[in-house]
């Protein structure tokens, strides 16, 4: 690819030894405890993981799309509610704040994002308004020099860790999806509370929650972008964000190849390794040939975004098929494990509940079929 430095494979190959020799010993604790372990957090600043999306000015490595997404892939090699925890701050968490805030808002908050001393997150999402993000019921009311906020969010990623919020509220009903603006909050502004974590299927050690704003106080300054223009704001940033989350699914199918072509060579049947049955390598092709399909895909998402090009199609076909290719290659490597593929001990049975998610959240991939569909539609 034109577009890959050589600064970038220095990255990719040092996040990969990270991965592997670091983060991976670590990932069945993680799933035990369902808590991450402090010392991979600051390594991650360390290495500057939570600053790859914001620009050197602001203290990050600002790393453009197709940078990212080859260190996405490398973090999506381990346990994947450790790069949650990564990839939502560096992604949708961050996003807004380097495209779209004031001078004055990147300046006040970048910095400690990318050192990893703050935490962000996305809000969106409300329990009336999920793949219907026009119907939000959170409102927002100037009175003064500070917009009052009112609502709540749910199934927050980060929300329990995260110290600054990225808040789509209503300022207009009358205007619908005109009349969204997004806001930046912090988790001590008065009137704002986080609720108890949930308890998921998967991602372990990434956590999830409601937030609730009671006559929460924001600063008029902590508008993100302009008044009215927050649903407009919440596409472009979830755009790069799905780019993200199929590159996360890309390096988790490379994983579980690797483990599903080890497991059948070791594995012994009927005299022989079950790698040399047919049914086993069929699987095995299948899986292969459709992750480098998805990796392919999403690269030229990530292209296309450095290239400053729309890519609302081609963001929504890379979330959709990296992760339904993700669940086909989780489900096939569980089933050439056999039994020992359904025991916790085993990642495979962790990336096969982790794997789930990826087609609901960020938008749900029957959403994402709308959006290409719509497209595809206006284009012909």
């Amino acid at each position: 690819m034109s577009h890959i430095t050589d600064e970038m494979l220095q990255m990719k190959t040092m996040v990969r030894n990270f991965v592997e020799n670091e983060v991976e010993p670590y990932a069945q604790q993680i799933e035990d405890e369902d808590k991450i372990p402090e010392h991979l957090i600051e390594k991650a600043k360390e290495l500057g993981l939570f600053g790859m999306s914001i620009p050197e000015e602001y203290g990050g490595i600002g790393l453009n799309m197709v940078g990212k997404t080859l260190v996405l892939e490398q973090l999506g090699r381990t346990h994947n509610g450790y790069v949650s925890l990564i990839s939502a701050h560096t992604g949708i968490g961050s996003t807004g704040l380097v495209k779209l805030a004031s001078e004055h808002l990147k300046k006040k908050y970048l910095p400690d994002m990318a050192a990893g001393n703050k935490i962000a997150a996305f809000a969106l999402s409300e329990p009336e308004a999920g793949s219907d993000a026009t119907n939000l019921s959170t409102r927002a009311e100037k009175k003064g020099d500070k917009w009052i906020l009112n609502g709540g969010k749910h199934f927050i990623t980060n929300g329990p860790v995260a110290d600054v919020f990225t808040v789509f509220a209503v300022t207009d009903k009358s205007k619908g999806a005109k009349g969204i603006t997004a806001f930046l909050v912090e988790k001590e502004f008065p009137g704002f509370s986080v609720g108890k974590p949930d308890k998921k299927m998967g991602l372990r050690g990434s956590y999830t929650s409601q937030i609730l704003f009671e006559d929460c106080e924001v600063p008029e300054e902590n508008v993100i972008g302009e008044v009215g223009m927050g649903y407009v704001s919440a596409l472009k940033i979830l755009g790069e964000g799905r780019v993200g989350l199929a590159a996360r699914a890309v390096g988790s199918c490379d994983k579980l190849i690797e483990l599903a072509a080890s497991y059948a060579k070791e594995r012994v049947q009927f005299g022989k390794p079950i790698a040399k049955n047919q049914a086993i390598q069929w699987m095995l092709a299948d899986m292969a040939t459709e992750t480098e399909a998805a990796r392919t895909l999403t690269m030229k998402a990530a292209e296309m975004i450095d290239d400053g090009k729309k890519v609302i199609k081609e963001a929504s076909m890379a979330k959709l098929f990296a992760s339904e290719v993700f669940n086909r290659v989780a489900d096939k490597a569980l089933q050439i494990h056999g039994g020992i593929g359904y025991i916790a001990e085993y990642p495979v049975e962790r990336f096969y509940r982790d794997a789930r998610i990826t087609k609901i959240y960020e938008g749900t991939n029957e959403i994402q079929r709308l959006i290409i569909a719509r497209n595809v539609l206006e284009e012909n």
